[in-house]
Protein backbone atom coordinates (compact mmCIF):
# COMPACT_ATOMS: atom_id res chain seq x y z
CA UNK A 1 0.00 0.00 0.00
CA UNK A 2 2.66 2.57 0.29
CA UNK A 3 3.98 1.90 -2.83
CA UNK A 4 0.92 2.96 -4.31
CA UNK A 5 0.52 5.84 -1.79
CA UNK A 6 3.78 7.12 -3.02
CA UNK A 7 3.43 6.65 -6.53
CA UNK A 8 -0.35 9.23 -6.29
CA UNK A 9 1.77 11.16 -4.09
CA UNK A 10 4.52 11.92 -6.89
CA UNK A 11 2.05 12.68 -9.43
CA UNK A 12 0.30 15.18 -7.18
CA UNK A 13 2.55 18.59 -6.83
CA UNK A 14 1.32 21.15 -4.63
CA UNK A 15 1.97 24.80 -5.92
CA UNK A 16 4.79 25.85 -2.60
CA UNK A 17 6.98 22.46 -4.20
CA UNK A 18 6.59 24.27 -7.83
CA UNK A 19 7.13 27.55 -6.55
CA UNK A 20 10.57 26.26 -5.15
CA UNK A 21 11.46 24.10 -8.06
CA UNK A 22 11.14 27.13 -10.40
CA UNK A 23 12.83 29.12 -8.16
CA UNK A 24 15.75 26.68 -7.93
CA UNK A 25 15.70 26.65 -11.69
CA UNK A 26 15.73 30.08 -11.91
CA UNK A 27 19.14 30.08 -9.87
CA UNK A 28 20.89 27.13 -11.46
CA UNK A 29 19.94 29.02 -14.83
CA UNK A 30 21.22 32.34 -13.78
CA UNK A 31 24.85 31.04 -12.46
CA UNK A 32 25.11 29.16 -15.87
CA UNK A 33 24.68 32.57 -17.33
CA UNK A 34 27.33 33.75 -15.44
CA UNK A 35 29.80 31.06 -15.68
CA UNK A 36 28.77 31.68 -19.68
CA UNK A 37 29.58 35.19 -19.16
CA UNK A 38 32.78 34.52 -17.89
CA UNK A 39 34.15 32.24 -20.20
CA UNK A 40 33.57 34.82 -22.98
CA UNK A 41 34.91 37.62 -21.15
CA UNK A 42 38.38 34.75 -20.87
CA UNK A 43 38.14 33.95 -24.06
CA UNK A 44 37.95 37.65 -25.62
CA UNK A 45 41.44 38.75 -23.14
CA UNK A 46 43.34 35.23 -24.23
CA UNK A 47 42.49 36.45 -28.02
CA UNK A 48 43.82 39.73 -27.42
CA UNK A 49 46.84 38.71 -25.55
CA UNK A 50 47.83 36.19 -28.69
CA UNK A 51 47.03 38.57 -31.63
CA UNK A 52 48.11 41.98 -29.64
CA UNK A 53 51.48 41.26 -27.92
CA UNK A 54 52.37 43.80 -25.55
CA UNK A 55 54.38 46.83 -27.37
CA UNK A 56 58.39 47.79 -26.90
CA UNK A 57 58.82 51.12 -27.65
CA UNK A 58 62.05 51.51 -29.00
CA UNK A 59 64.83 54.05 -28.48
CA UNK A 60 65.57 55.18 -31.69
CA UNK A 61 64.15 57.01 -34.36
CA UNK A 62 64.80 54.64 -37.09
CA UNK A 63 63.53 51.69 -34.83
CA UNK A 64 60.18 53.51 -34.05
CA UNK A 65 59.48 54.93 -37.78
CA UNK A 66 59.60 50.59 -38.77
CA UNK A 67 57.42 49.98 -35.56
CA UNK A 68 55.14 52.53 -37.20
CA UNK A 69 55.15 51.49 -40.73
CA UNK A 70 54.89 47.84 -39.41
CA UNK A 71 51.72 48.87 -37.30
CA UNK A 72 50.09 50.88 -40.54
CA UNK A 73 50.17 47.16 -42.52
CA UNK A 74 48.60 45.19 -39.76
CA UNK A 75 45.59 48.14 -39.44
CA UNK A 76 45.59 48.10 -43.08
CA UNK A 77 44.87 43.90 -43.39
CA UNK A 78 42.73 44.28 -40.20
CA UNK A 79 40.87 47.06 -42.14
CA UNK A 80 40.75 45.03 -45.07
CA UNK A 81 39.18 41.79 -43.46
CA UNK A 82 36.86 43.96 -41.70
CA UNK A 83 35.35 45.79 -44.63
CA UNK A 84 35.03 42.06 -46.22
CA UNK A 85 33.03 40.67 -43.11
CA UNK A 86 30.55 43.86 -43.29
CA UNK A 87 29.88 43.01 -46.57
CA UNK A 88 29.05 39.36 -46.58
CA UNK A 89 26.99 40.58 -43.28
CA UNK A 90 25.38 43.01 -45.34
CA UNK A 91 24.50 41.05 -48.29
CA UNK A 92 23.31 38.03 -46.20
CA UNK A 93 21.02 40.48 -44.43
CA UNK A 94 19.51 41.60 -47.39
CA UNK A 95 18.91 37.82 -48.60
CA UNK A 96 17.33 37.04 -45.70
CA UNK A 97 15.22 40.30 -45.36
CA UNK A 98 14.15 39.47 -49.53
CA UNK A 99 13.58 35.45 -48.14
CA UNK A 100 11.43 37.03 -45.42
CA UNK A 101 9.28 39.29 -47.86
CA UNK A 102 8.59 36.14 -50.60
CA UNK A 103 7.69 33.92 -47.07
CA UNK A 104 5.04 36.34 -45.80
CA UNK A 105 3.64 37.19 -49.81
CA UNK A 106 3.29 33.25 -50.17
CA UNK A 107 1.54 33.00 -46.50
CA UNK A 108 -0.24 35.64 -47.38
CA UNK A 109 -1.72 35.66 -51.16
CA UNK A 110 -1.60 32.32 -52.17
CA UNK A 111 -4.09 29.52 -51.23
CA UNK A 112 -3.95 25.78 -52.73
CA UNK A 113 -5.80 25.22 -55.35
CA UNK A 114 -8.50 22.60 -55.61
CA UNK A 115 -7.04 19.38 -57.69
CA UNK A 116 -8.88 18.63 -60.37
CA UNK A 117 -9.29 15.66 -62.85
CA UNK A 118 -6.60 15.23 -65.53
CA UNK A 119 -7.44 13.86 -68.49
CA UNK A 120 -4.57 12.10 -70.41
CA UNK A 121 -3.77 9.63 -72.96
CA UNK A 122 -2.31 6.30 -72.32
CA UNK A 123 0.68 7.60 -74.09
CA UNK A 124 0.37 10.81 -72.20
CA UNK A 125 0.71 8.90 -68.95
CA UNK A 126 3.70 6.64 -70.26
CA UNK A 127 5.82 9.32 -71.36
CA UNK A 128 4.70 11.58 -67.94
CA UNK A 129 6.11 8.13 -66.13
CA UNK A 130 8.87 7.20 -67.97
CA UNK A 131 10.01 10.40 -69.30
CA UNK A 132 10.84 12.02 -72.67
CA UNK A 133 14.01 9.65 -73.30
CA UNK A 134 11.36 6.36 -73.83
CA UNK A 135 9.18 6.37 -76.69
CA UNK A 136 6.70 3.49 -76.34
CA UNK A 137 3.71 3.70 -78.35
CA UNK A 138 0.59 2.20 -77.36
CA UNK A 139 -1.84 1.88 -80.61
CA UNK A 140 -4.68 0.27 -78.56
CA UNK A 141 -6.88 0.21 -81.75
CA UNK A 142 -4.26 -1.07 -83.54
CA UNK A 143 -4.49 -4.04 -81.40
CA UNK A 144 -7.87 -4.72 -81.54
CA UNK A 145 -9.19 -7.60 -83.83
CA UNK A 146 -11.72 -6.94 -86.52
CA UNK A 147 -14.49 -8.43 -86.45
CA UNK A 148 -16.78 -8.83 -89.60
CA UNK A 149 -20.30 -7.69 -89.58
CA UNK A 150 -22.83 -10.71 -90.76
CA UNK A 151 -25.71 -9.24 -92.52
CA UNK A 152 -28.97 -10.30 -90.73
CA UNK A 153 -31.74 -11.90 -93.35
CA UNK A 154 -34.32 -9.25 -92.08
CA UNK A 155 -32.02 -6.49 -93.81
CA UNK A 156 -31.77 -8.55 -96.91
CA UNK A 157 -35.27 -8.88 -97.60
CA UNK A 158 -37.14 -5.61 -96.19
CA UNK A 159 -34.14 -3.16 -98.25
CA UNK A 160 -32.19 -0.46 -97.01
CA UNK A 161 -34.65 1.76 -94.98
CA UNK A 162 -32.24 5.02 -96.66
CA UNK A 163 -33.41 4.34 -100.29
CA UNK A 164 -37.13 5.05 -98.91
CA UNK A 165 -36.22 8.18 -97.30
CA UNK A 166 -34.12 9.14 -100.70
CA UNK A 167 -37.17 8.07 -103.08
CA UNK A 168 -39.76 10.18 -101.15
CA UNK A 169 -37.45 13.42 -99.86
CA UNK A 170 -37.39 16.10 -102.52
CA UNK A 171 -40.41 17.22 -104.77
CA UNK A 172 -40.15 13.48 -106.86
CA UNK A 173 -40.92 12.06 -103.68
CA UNK A 174 -44.02 13.89 -102.91
CA UNK A 175 -45.24 13.94 -106.28
CA UNK A 176 -45.35 9.95 -106.16
CA UNK A 177 -46.71 10.34 -102.76
CA UNK A 178 -49.82 12.15 -103.92
CA UNK A 179 -50.04 9.93 -106.89
CA UNK A 180 -50.63 6.74 -105.45
CA UNK A 181 -53.00 8.22 -102.63
CA UNK A 182 -55.24 9.74 -105.42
Amino acid sequence: MDFLHSKMSEKKVSSSRKSKLKSLLLQIGQSMLEQESLEVERRKISYMEEKCPPLNFPQSMPELQELCEKLHNQIDLVDEERYDAAGKVSKSRMEIDDLKMVVQDLNGRFKKPALRRVRMSAEAMVAALLGSKHKVSMDLRGNLQQVKREVKEEEKHTGDWRKNIEDKSGMDGRKKMFETEA
